[in-house]
């Protein structure tokens, strides 16, 4: 996610608490999702309807913050 501003998504991991509790519950959500659709666990399709889009909510968070931090 976002490999051009890898050196800012380490730096922000490391100084920003929130970034880093929204970058882990961004892998966590990708990573249930990717195991409801290859059925190590279970999960309605709708409920990975609903995953997907809190995952997009959390990107669209995180990118706004490393915006935010480019131009600091």
């Amino acid at each position: 996610m976002f490999p051009e501003h890898r050196d800012l998504i380490s730096q922000l991991k490391t100084s920003d608490a929130h970034f880093l509790n929204l970058f882990d519950k961004h892998n966590e959500l990708d990573q249930k999702i990717k195991n409801i659709e290859a059925h190590i666990e279970h999960g309605a399709p709708e409920e990975v309807e609903e995953l997907k889009k809190e995952k997009l909510r959390l990107k669209d968070q995180i990118y706004a913050i490393l915006l935010k931090a480019s131009q600091a």
